[in-house]
Formats: C-alpha cells, sequence, structure tokens
C-alpha cells in the first residue's frame, strides 16, 4: 500500500512541476541557434529586477535611488539546457533609467531548471555603476 501511496504522490508532484513552469517557445535563427522568446521582455523578470534593486539600494548601497525605467530589452546569448548542461541561462541586457535621471546599462540572468528538483528559476542582476563590491566583476563582466 506504500509502493502505491509513494507512487501517486511522485505522479502529482511530477503533474504540477509541468503545470508550474511555463513553457517557452523556442525558435531557430538563420545561424542555427534556438533562442527563447520573450524571456528578457518578460513583465515578471522586470518586475522582480525593479523591486529588488529598490530593497538592495535602500539597505546596501544606502542610496535613495530606484529604477524608474527599463527600456532596450534585448538577449545577448542564450545555453540551452542539455544532458550536461541541467540548467538553462539567458543572458539579456537593456538600460535602465534610474530616478537620479541617469542612463545605465542592465545585465540580467536568467536561470531556468534551477529551483528544488530542477523546478524554478533564478534572476541575477547588475546596473553599470552600482556595484561598488563588485559582486558581478567590473562593470558587470559576470552577467555578459
Amino acid at each position: 500500500m506504500t509502493a502505491m501511496l509513494a507512487r501517486t504522490v511522485l505522479f502529482s508532484l511530477a503533474a504540477m512541476a509541468c503545470s508550474a513552469v511555463p513553457a517557452k517557445a523556442t525558435e531557430r535563427l538563420n545561424d542555427g541557434m534556438a533562442r527563447v522568446t520573450d524571456a528578457c521582455r518578460s513583465p515578471d523578470v522586470l518586475g522582480f529586477i525593479t523591486s529588488n534593486f529598490g530593497h538592495r539600494a535602500t539597505h546596501y548601497l544606502k542610496m535613495n535611488i530606484a529604477i524608474a525605467e527599463i527600456r532596450d530589452m534585448r538577449q545577448k546569448r542564450v545555453v540551452l539546457r542539455n544532458e550536461t548542461r541541467p540548467i538553462q541561462r539567458e543572458y539579456c541586457r537593456a538600460t535602465a533609467v534610474t530616478t537620479d535621471g541617469e542612463k545605465r546599462a542592465l545585465w540580467y540572468l536568467i536561470e531556468r531548471g534551477f529551483g528544488f528538483a530542477g523546478i524554478g528559476s533564478n534572476i541575477e542582476f547588475c546596473l553599470s555603476g552600482l556595484d561598488p563590491w563588485y559582486v558581478y566583476g567590473a562593470q558587470c563582466a559576470s552577467l555578459r
């Protein structure tokens, strides 16, 4: 009976995982590379960056600054998931206009298949000139 219950629970978890992670459309470009569409422009991703930057600026940078607008979002490269790479990585670039009136390069990375049992995602981001401890390298080099 416990084996049957374990299989039922496992099947239920697998079904929830499939429904919780939205499928992203891929397209083949003329150069033969597959790219995931719309990930860099996702309102959820941009909203996460905007809200988390506000928290980081207040608590870590000790600055009264926020992201007022994100524009010119584009994908720089993508590393698709395969047998040797279980995590898909999408590297993006945009321009962030901050409340101090400056335009800064915004670099961000979207990782899929990152969470528990490969379910979930992670977003890392950096604004050029606002990483005083070089967490992402000089001028956000590790997210480029």
